[in-house]
């Protein structure tokens, strides 16, 4: 009997002895936290660092200094699913002449996924930047596969391109020199008239000292 309670005070120690073990190890090794590292070793996409880090610019900086060639060039990943000639026919995807400017789903019989045709207005500079840049973010339930070009000037390149075939929008402003524009307005009528007004008057006052002598000699 006495052996018996000896065997089970053993046990019961080394029970109570695992269970303390294992919560220091948690608590130092954050286990009961399932906190994900302050810096990611690499991007997810539709997971945000924790970082946070600086906004995009808009896409227009970018086509300011986009390059048409690397842009066909970039076209190539495409191919195995878009002709891009006019009257070229659909394939996986839908021919893409000219869609710069159109509606979402502008392809007559092409077979759109309604979470691409249910966004409203038409396809510009701005939303083709973010289609091209994560489809699925775009629209979500899209049939697009492509995983997307993370790189801004990339796709400022491709877009550039994409414009050149049948679109030949302008391109938006980046907004450094819509800045510039607004710094460089003329002033306002009212302020134009104040400022000759304030100017003129040093003259006529001179011009009636001189009267005045005139008339006294």
């Amino acid at each position: 009997m006495d052996n018996n309670n000896t065997i089970a005070g053993w046990v019961l120690a080394g029970a109570i002895a695992a269970l303390s073990f294992s919560i220091l190890s948690g608590k130092y090794f954050h286990a009961d936290k399932p906190d994900r590292p302050e810096t990611m070793g690499f991007e997810i996409e539709g997971v945000e660092s924790s970082g946070g880090g600086s906004a995009e610019e808009p896409i227009s900086v970018f086509l300011a200094n986009a390059d048409i060639a690397a842009g066909e060039a970039t076209f190539k990943k495409c191919v195995a699913c878009h002709t891009i000639n006019q009257g070229g026919a659909n394939g996986i995807g839908p021919n893409l002449y000219g869609a710069l400017g159109k509606a979402h789903g502008h392809v007559a019989g092409f077979a759109y996924s309604d979470a691409l045709t249910s966004i409203p207005g038409n396809w510009d500079f701005e939303n083709m930047s973010e289609w091209l840049q994560s489809p699925r973010k775009y629209a979500p339930g899209t049939k697009m596969t492509f995983a997307g070009l993370s790189k801004p000037q990339e796709r400022a390149d491709l877009i550039a391109y994409l414009n050149s075939q049948g679109s030949n929008l302008p391109y938006p402003e980046p907004p450094a020199a819509e800045e510039a524009t607004a710094e460089g307005e003329a002033p306002a009528e009212g302020e134009e008239v104040a400022a000759t007004d304030d100017a003129a008057a040093p003259a006529a006052e001179e011009a009636a000292e001189v009267a005045e002598t005139a008339a006294t000699e």
